[in-house]
């Protein structure tokens, strides 16, 4: 099945946890502290793959996550980086942050990669606290843990030329005679179901053509299928607009001309730029007045073709070639990346909760956890000198804390004294 949006759940590796060890060895009475840190945790990748078509992958598969680094471990040993996770997606996969449909890369071309998130940094072990004053420090700290997220894939297909029209204009018979593609061709509407691909080739030219399935009226606002592909025509640099002159179905082609039209200037009004081709198909079968009240009311370059006879096709051809000459190559998309923010280390609150206790809060909190062992008397030392020096004890003063006032952090509660 093709699939070219899905939404995914990715999450960066947590970082390895830093270990407390002290040195032994027999007659070495008292060895120092030894404990090594932890490793960093893995990437999340997304990276365009070779050979692949569409996001059927992601379509079941929705949470994703890098491996977490190692734990550290004695005699200085570091654990081991987690594993990075990278995503293969097809070129021209646009991802977005899914909250705010903000874009974080345009992959556009074949070698393109973005990391969209980092692991966490391995904690430290204890020999990383000893100093002068604390020659055995008695805790280590906790590797640095991560969010997850979830982002949105969207593939917008990479090709010169896009195909348009209603449902059974002849766009997959068309793509079929200009191509060697071999779509599925029907005589009921909406036979083709996917965005199909083929290669126009020359002596001295090509082209890549994408075949957009049809359009009705209303397609920009969910009607029909079109609106689930025209992402599909972004990228194209000129469109040919196919025609059914015949009519067997009833329409009339010049109000499917401005209907379609008019839908792809509500999907992207930029589409009202790109150059079109219009190939009024099925001539062979047409009434001439029809074909001749068409050419004479609609303003543009206008080929007759037969997909049956190929009549007109070289015409065609060449039209497209010329055009496309003169127009500018494919480019990315131009956008302000969107990175997931790093938090701030040093940010805190304190607020007054319904039992009158005073709790903290705060990405600063947070890391001093990983760190901080309160059983411990030197870790405990260390806990209080960073709360001063982080302006922690004169923002509870500010709040009115007195002696014997509940404290409370994450899930630990202490008394305060000064």
């Amino acid at each position: 099945m093709f699939i070219d949006r899905a939404k995914i759940y990715i999450k960066a590796g947590n970082g390895g946890n830093g270990c407390t060890s002290f040195y032994t060895e027999k007659y070495v009475p008292n060895g120092g502290p030894d404990g090594g840190d932890g490793g960093d945790g893995g990437n999340v990748i997304i990276s365009v793959g070779e050979n692949i078509a569409s996001l059927s992958e992601y379509r079941f598969g929705k949470h994703y996550k890098a491996e977490n680094g190692a734990n550290g471990s004695g005699k200085n040993r570091h654990g081991a980086n987690g594993a990075d996770l990278v995503l293969k997606v097809p070129r021209g996969t646009v991802v977005r942050d899914a909250d705010s449909l903000a874009i974080i890369a345009d992959l556009f071309h074949a070698d393109d990669s973005v990391t969209v998130l980092y692991g966490g940094k391995g904690g430290k072990g204890n020999a990383r606290f000893k100093s002068s004053r604390r020659q055995a420090p008695g805790f280590s700290q906790q590797g640095e843990p991560t969010k997850e997220h979830s982002v949105v894939l969207e593939l917008k297909t990479i090709a010169d030329v896009g195909l348009v029209g209603f449902p059974n204009a002849g766009k997959s018979t068309l793509l079929s005679v200009l191509t060697r593609a071999n779509p599925k061709i029907a005589s009921y509407p909406f036979t083709t179901l996917s965005p199909n691909l083929g290669v126009c080739m020359g002596d001295d030219f090509s082209f890549t053509i994408a075949d957009i399935p049809g359009l009705i009226e209303g397609a920009s606002e969910g009607a029909g299928l079109g609106h689930q592909f025209l992402r599909h025509v972004d990228r194209t640099r000129i469109l040919i607009h196919v025609i059914d002159a015949a009519s067997f179905d009833g329409r009339d082609p010049i109000q499917d001309y401005y209907t379609v039209n008019d839908e792809l200037v509500k999907y992207n009004p930029d589409l009202a730029l790109v150059p079109q081709v219009i190939a009024l198909n099925k001539t062979e079968c047409a009434d001439k007045k029809k074909i001749d009240e068409f050419i004479s009311t609609v303003d543009g370059n206008i080929i007759q073709i037969s997909c049956v006879t190929h009549a007109g096709i070289k015409e065609l051809i060449y039209a497209v070639k010329e055009k496309l000459s003169t127009l500018p190559p494919q480019g990315p998309i131009e956008f302000e990346p969107f990175v997931y923010p790093d938090a701030d280390p040093n940010a805190f609150t304190v607020r007054r909760s319904d039992d009158g206790a005073f709790v903290i809060e705060g990405e600063l909190i947070e890391r001093l956890a990983r760190t901080v062992v309160l059983e411990d008397r030197d870790s405990f030392t260390y806990f209080q000198r960073r709360l001063d020096d982080s302006g922690v004890t004169k923002a509870l003063r500010r709040a009115g804390i007195k002696n014997g006032d509940t404290v409370r952090m994450l899930d630990t509660e202490f008394t305060y004294e000064e």
